[in-house]
This record gives structure tokens, sequence and C-alpha cells, in this order.
């Protein structure tokens, strides 16, 4: 890594146009992102056009299952992008190399445990998640062989938030990218070739991690970072704390949020392998079509901190202006899009005509969600890189846990319920999150005035 370059998009941040330097950084954000959603759901697809609808079944929950585990890493990474872009404003290499020793440490013992735990108790997950019967036995292997690739998830999450908390967001483009390309080519061969279903999924995806890591790695040694990690051993103990503190409720939040979409699941599979199915690719499907307002959301987060380090709190304020106006048009796109054109999204994953007819259903009823995304994506990154987390997390359980389950659970159990009834839920709980969202900002509005206007006297 140059050095004179990181410190000059370090500048861009701080001073100057706030838009160039945030699309900027955004691009490759968005690009990453479809490349991560294309990297999952071009094993639903695969698997959709040559292996049966338990196949399918089996690749939509065990993914969803996994994700939980890929949100509890990215939010922890959060707090090190966040953390390492506030010290990199205030241009403090030391505490830059606590917090990437620090993110070693206690990454390191993650891997590990969830490793462990994902193994052993993947056939309870699959009695939990309710799977049709003619899909536990895959969903299963599913989950277990995907475990067994958590320490690559881990490692390529840590650097790339490295990466990020540095302002260089290209880089963790081109890693999964590598991932990508990897995973497309043998779940071609494994799934296409040798028939081996879900499990020539999963297997795909985890050496395609692997891939993607040691390129990384590789990259990082002929790039080195714009600061030493030498001498930090002891100050990564005391990092590890501010990394919980920041990145832990992002972490609760995102893993309870996940929990939340896999008891929906669990909820829905209920009603049978075309529902499991249907819903399965709805979420596959919000992956691709969030992209733009969640990497504002990462870039933010990222904009905000380093300003909130160099004391630039307007320029802070001004950046989540400009991005909500640019995520809310794309947030309109996509409402239209799922509304009217949901059976045809979701044929690029399936063909069986119920499934198409279930997703689509679906899609329509909860298509409503990708407006209010589009801003609350924004406030999010926003607050996080304030390092309001706590607040994160707090609307994030209140929306998933009192508003989006229990109304998914009513709506599934009224009489000649169906796929679009259900989804309804999905919309109700972004409206309240968008309402809690709009009273914090206005509250950390206000308290910013008095503390200026405190500061003055």
């Amino acid at each position: 890594m140059n050095k004179n370059k990181e410190l000059r998009e370090i500048n861009a941040f701080l001073s100057g146009p706030i838009l160039p330097p945030l699309i900027r950084f955004a691009l490759p954000l968005m690009l990453a992102l479809f490349l991560q959603a294309l990297y999952g759901g071009v094993d639903l697809a695969v698997v959709g056009h040559y292996s049966p609808t338990a196949s399918v079944s089996a690749v939509a929950t065990g993914s969803q299952a996994m994700h939980v585990i890929t949100t509890l890493i990215t939010g922890l990474t959060m707090g090190v992008t966040v953390l390492l872009g506030k010290a990199m404003g205030a241009g403090d290499n030391d505490k830059a190399g606590e917090v990437v020793v620090g993110q070693i440490k206690l990454f390191t013992l993650m891997a590990v445990l969830l490793t462990a735990v994902m193994i052993i108790f993947a056939p309870q997950a699959a009695r939990l998640l309710n799977v049709p019967e003619e899909a536990v036995d895959e969903t299963v292997r599913y989950i277990r062989i995907c475990s067994a690739g958590i320490v690559f998830i881990t490692a390529y999450n840590g650097i790339s938030g490295i990466f990020r908390g540095l302002g260089n967001s290209r880089s963790p483009f081109i890693f999964v990218l590598i991932a990508c390309l990897v995973n497309v080519v043998l779940d071609i061969v494994f799934v296409g070739g040798f028939d081996m279903a879900a499990s020539g999924a999963a297997l795909a995806t985890i050496i395609a991690q692997a891939s993607s890591v040691l390129f990384s790695l590789n990259y990082m040694r002929r790039h080195p970072l714009p600061f030493s990690l030498t001498g930090h051993f002891s100050g990564g103990d005391r990092a590890v704390g501010r990394i919980l503190k920041v990145g832990a409720p992002i972490a609760l939040q995102d893993f309870l949020t996940s929990m939340s979409f896999l008891i929906i699941t669990s909820i829905v599979n209920t009603l049978g392998l075309i529902a499991s199915a249907g819903v399965g690719i709805a979420e596959k499907l919000f992956a691709f079509l969030s992209i733009v307002p969640m990497a504002f959301m990462s870039a933010l987060s990222t904009f905000v901190a380093h300003n909130m380090g160099a004391g630039n709190r307007r320029r802070a304020d001004r950046s989540l202006a400009l991005a909500m106006g640019i995520s809310l048009c794309f947030g309109v796109g996509m409402f239209l899009l799922t509304f009217f054109g949901g059976r045809q999204l979701s044929s690029i994953f399936d063909n069986d005509p119920d499934v198409l007819t279930a997703t689509a259903d679906y899609l329509r009823g909860s298509a409503v969600e990708y407006i209010m995304c589009s801003i609350n994506f924004c406030f999010l990154g926003y607050f996080n890189g304030r390092e309001r987390t706590t607040f994160v997390m707090a609307q994030g359980l209140f929306s998933a846990f009192l508003v989006r389950i229990p109304l998914s659970y009513y709506l599934s159990r009224l009489p000649e319920t169906g796929m679009f009834i259900i989804s309804l839920a999905v919309p109700a709980s972004a409206l309240v999150s968008l309402t809690l969202c709009i009273l914090y900002i206005i509250l950390l509005l206000r308290r910013d005035i008095r503390e200026k206007q405190g500061a003055r006297l």
C-alpha cells in the first residue's frame, strides 16, 4: 500500500468537496456488495437449475444460518473500521496499530469458537428452523461444510475492515472479486458437473473464501500498512475492549436481526417446501437490491468517523444529507422493480412456477421496504461513525423482535394466509426503524447545538 496515496485519500475525507471522495469510496463498496450477493446468489441459482426443490430449500435456509455468523463478524469489524478511521483522522498511528493488533487477537478466538459451535450443533439448528423433512439432511451437511470455512470468513472480513478504516475500499473489492470468480467456477463444476447439490455449493464456498484470504495476505505483504504493528502487543489487549465497546452493539444488533430473519424463515418453513424456497430467494434478491444504501451505510461509517476524529462535525452532518439523497433515488427504483417485476427477478434463481409465484407475492408485499431502508441505512452509517452504536443496536432489536417476528407469526396464522400477507411484516418493521432513527437524529442534533452554545459561553 502506498503511504502517500493513503494520506491523500484521508485528506480528501477531511477537506474540500464532500460528494466526490464519498462516492469514490462508496463505489468499490457497491461493487464488493454486488459480488458478495452474487457469491451467495450463484449458489442458489446453480442449485435451483440443476437440483430439486429440496436442495434449493437446503441452500436457502443453510445460507441464512451462515449469514447469522457472518453478521456477527462484520458487526465487530465495523468497530475496527470506525476506531481505525478515527485514529487515522486524528493522525495517531500508535492507536491505529493497537486497534489492528487487538483485532487479530479477538478474531482468532472468535473463529475457533464459532467453528466448533456450528459444526457440533448443525442438526439442532436445522430442527429449530423447521426445515422441511425432505431438506433436513442436505441442510445439515451444507451448514457443517460452510462452518469449516469460518476461519476464512473471519480473516477476510478482518482484513477488509482494516482497509476500509484507512479509507481504501478498492482492495476489499479485489478480495471479494477473487472469491466470487472461484465460487462461480466451482459451483458449476461441483453442482452442475458432479451433481453434488447443496454439498457442492458449500464446498465451492469455502474453497473460494480460502483463495480470497490467501490473495489478501499476499497483497498486504506487498503493500504494507502505513503504520507499524510492532510494540503494540499490550496495547492490543486494551484495544480489544475498545473494539467490543464500539463493535459489540453493532454485532449484536446484526446478529439478532439475522436471527429474526431466521425465525421468520422458520415460520414460513411450516407452510411447506415451496414457501421455504420462495422466502429464501426473496432474501437473496434483497442482498442485490439493497446494495446502494448498504454501501452508503458502510461509507458513512468511515467518512463520519474520520471527520469526527478531526473535529469536523458539520462536514459529517452534510455527508449524511448527500448520501441519503442518492440512496433514496435508488430505493424508489428498487420499489418499482420488486413490486411489478418480482416474478422475472425470481426466475434468475429457480424455474418452478409455484416457487416463482410464491417469491413474487412475497416481494410485492415487502416492496416498500426498499424506500424506507434507503434512508434507514444512511442514518445507521452516520450513527456508527459517531460511535452511537448502542442506539443502532436498540432500534434494530426493537423493530425485529417487537414488530417483525410477532407480526410475521400472527400473519402466518391467519385463515387463507399467503406469502403476500406474511411479507407485510417486513415494511411494518422498517417503518418503525425509520421513525426511531428520525427521532434520534433530532435528539442528537439538538444535543450538538447545546454543546456548541455551551462552548461559546
